[in-house]
């Protein structure tokens, strides 16, 4: 098991689905300073309430959308705890739309949460653990659409195809400062009733959960640039 004793996480979309299971993992595993990001105030208050026993847990509202907003949360972690050393990227937005459908108001929104903030944020947490002279890890939340997903999530596969591409090369550039980066494609979640499992049960919270934590932790060694496929589907295969 991970040892998260010296952690001090950031997770954006931290109250709910996975976000929260990873937030709830880092804390089973040690970790006693923890911010979670989010827009919704009492849900955030009432997760703080539910983890305030097992650690210093803080509720930051940011809309992701507004860079400002995302560095301020960013800032207020910092300033709280004096540093960030993990970072986990879960907050997203979908819309359906396809290649003859999408506007580019639904475009702008999704990329703006999906592929933009968690870029900008990267950045700013890296700029503060190489100020700081600190080792640091970050995790992406990225999907598996971002192989091509179905033609009717086409913004939200682009900007997740973005996010991949972020990963791994932000892990490039930032390897030399002891930042490592990493990334997981998730497959439809145990939410999605309308997916049809061929293992006997969709993608849980948990297990991904499970795999962020290692990733963040030295437990992971020199790991970066990796972006794993989490899913019953095998990327590529064919049934004849």
């Amino acid at each position: 098991m991970p040892n998260h004793n010296a952690t001090v996480a950031v997770i954006t979309g931290g109250t709910q689905g996975l976000g929260r299971a990873i937030a709830e993992t880092l804390l089973a595993e040690g970790c006693k300073r923890l911010v979670l990001v989010g827009q919704d105030r009492e849900k955030g208050a009432r997760v703080v309430c539910d983890m305030k026993d097992m650690a210093d847990v803080i509720f930051l509202s940011a809309d992701l959308a507004d860079l400002d907003q995302a560095r301020s949360a960013l800032d207020a972690a910092l300033t709280r705890f004096g540093r960030v050393t993990a970072l986990v990227n879960a907050a997203a937005k979908t819309a359906h739309g396809s290649i003859l459908d999408t506007s580019a108001v639904t475009w702008d929104q999704i990329h703006n949460i999906n592929a933009r903030a968690p870029f900008f944020l990267l950045q700013h947490f890296a700029q503060a653990a190489i100020a700081g002279g600190y080792s640091a890890s970050a995790v992406n939340i990225c999907a598996m659409a971002a192989h091509c997903g179905p033609d009717f999530l086409a913004p939200y596969a682009a900007s997740k195809a973005a996010l991949v591409n972020i990963t791994r090369n932000a892990a490039a550039a930032l390897g030399a400062h002891h930042i490592r980066v990493n990334g997981v494609n998730c497959g439809w979640m145990d939410t999605d009733t309308d997916a049809k499992p061929r293992l006997g049960q969709l993608v849980q919270p948990t297990h991904v959960a499970a795999l962020v934590s290692y990733m963040l932790s030295p437990d992971s060694g020199v790991m970066t640039g990796s972006v794993v496929d989490f899913d019953q589907n095998v990327n590529g295969a064919m049934t004849l």
